[in-house]
């Protein structure tokens, strides 16, 4: 059996509710195969860890970066006065040899991909902006209509910035459907496992200079738009988070970093659990083109036992992460993303795993852009497990490619292909995906 179904069927034998929670991932990458000019924000769907705060803190900063690119270069639909509107449309059309992540039985489907992304934003003065980012679409399943589902894409978002002397405050509400299995690395064997979540809150930057300090506060809701199946996972986490950072030479900035989550469910399945971290990051940028973040710290998960079916024991544990961005040329760029964490797994246990995520840029034909990919993570889910949990050693590597040629001034053609492999110790939990891809886009500028 695969992870999923045995946990549910662990539940149904103790006449309790079935349901999990998983851990989510960013995609493929269909939007390049379409072609959208927004910034790509990697808003992690993972049930709050020590770390959640400060994904979610960095999401926002990278949210704001794409605000600037905004404003200063992205191009219109509409624009009224200060008010301006991009509407980029796509159409995709994918076929998938497993939809289901089966070992066994896989079963493939080609699905349709309706898709509007919307871009606004509105100054209410000088230096107060209001944004809107908006991805939604259709996900049409011929052969498995069960699987068709309505999507939110990663880095929707509502975002207010005021500043007020020396100091940046964000107010925003950003909103994540999870829907595609393959993609999450913890999960095999189901098809139909999905997450809406939102998180809304407020962080808060004042700039001394050389010294920057920085808090914030986000309250999360996770719903599963799946009645009575996954129903379990339905919860919030309230998620705080503090940095500080020094400027000791131009482009050098290290500093230290706290958080802390505290999550709650609706239903006595999953274990309630408290996480907390602390540790130290630094940031070199000598250049425009060159970018380096590498951070470590120490992880404190405590389990309230609140589940009547699984136990875990607390866990302690380190993360380590270092990320860094280079534009070589005006033509190709890369990103590399590489570490240790510690994250709440799909029984609310642990998950401890090693990552290494690469994307290389490539635009070095005119109307051409190339985009490739690579994912692997080493992972032990069921960490700290006393009884009732599933244990697991897995292996998950996900590649993609995706080519966008430009016909017309407006139009555009995309071509992606997406490889998912999964193995395990539990021979049954492993899988083979591949996907194709085409895509239409549209710039309305």
């Amino acid at each position: 059996m695969s992870s999923a179904p045995v946990f549910f069927d662990a539940f149904r034998n103790r006449e309790l509710p079935a349901g999990s929670l998983g851990r989510g991932s960013t995609g493929y990458g269909s939007a390049i195969g379409r072609g959208c000019l927004v910034a790509f924000i990697s808003l992690a769907s993972w049930r709050a860890s020590a770390q959640e705060a400060l994904r979610d803190s960095l999401a926002g900063d990278a949210a704001a970066e794409a605000r600037k690119i905004q404003l200063e270069s992205i191009p219109y639909t509409i624009k009224s006065g200060d008010f301006r509107l991009l509407a980029v449309p796509s159409l995709g059309l994918d076929w998938n040899d497993n939809v289901n992540i089966s070992k066994s039985n896989p079963e493939s489907d080609f699905i349709l991909r309706p898709l509007v992304q919307l871009n606004a934003s509105y100054p209410i003065s000088q230096y107060n902006l209001l944004s809107l980012n908006v991805g939604a679409g259709y996900d049409k399943y011929f052969d498995h209509d069960q699987y068709s589902t309505w999507l939110l894409q990663s880095g929707t978002e509502l975002s207010f910035d005021i500043y007020v002397k020396d100091f940046w405050f964000n107010l925003h509400d950003r909103v994540n459907y999870v829907q595609d299995t393959s993609q999450q690395p913890a999960l095999s064997g189901t098809a139909t496992y999905a997450t809406l979540n939102n998180t809304a809150g407020l962080s808060v930057t004042w700039d001394l200079n050389k010294l920057t300090l920085s808090a914030g506060y986000d309250h999360q809701n996770i719903i599963s738009p799946i009645s009575q199946t996954y129903e379990s996972q339905d919860g919030a986490t309230e998620m705080v988070y503090t940095r500080a950072g020094l400027e000791v030479y131009p482009g050098v900035t290290p500093g230290i970093e706290g958080t802390a989550s505290f999550t709650t469910y609706d239903q006595m399945v999953l274990n309630d659990n408290n996480s907390y971290s602390a540790g130290v990051y630094a940031d070199w940028q000598p250049g425009k083109a060159f970018r380096v973040q590498p951070r470590v710290g120490y992880t404190i998960f405590q389990f309230q036992h609140t589940s009547t079916a699984i136990q875990t024991s607390d866990l302690n544990s380190w993360y380590a992460d270092l990320n860094l961005t280079h534009q070589i040329t005006d033509a190709i760029g890369y990103t590399l993303d590489a570490g240790h964490e510690v994250q709440t797994g799909i029984q609310s246990d642990a998950i401890e795993d090693w990552y290494v995520r690469p994307a290389i840029r490539w635009n070095i034909m005119k109307h051409v852009g190339l985009n490739t990919s690579f994912s692997y993570e080493h992972g032990k889910q069921g960490a700290g497990s006393i009884f009732g949990n599933l244990t697991e050693n897995f292996d998950w590597l996900g590649a993609s490619v995706g080519v966008n040629y430009s016909i017309l001034k407006k139009l555009s053609v995309g071509l992606n292909y997406r490889l998912t492999l999964r193995s395990s110790n539990i021979a049954n939990n492993e899988y083979t995906q591949n996907l194709l891809g085409i895509s239409l886009t549209y710039l309305t500028r």
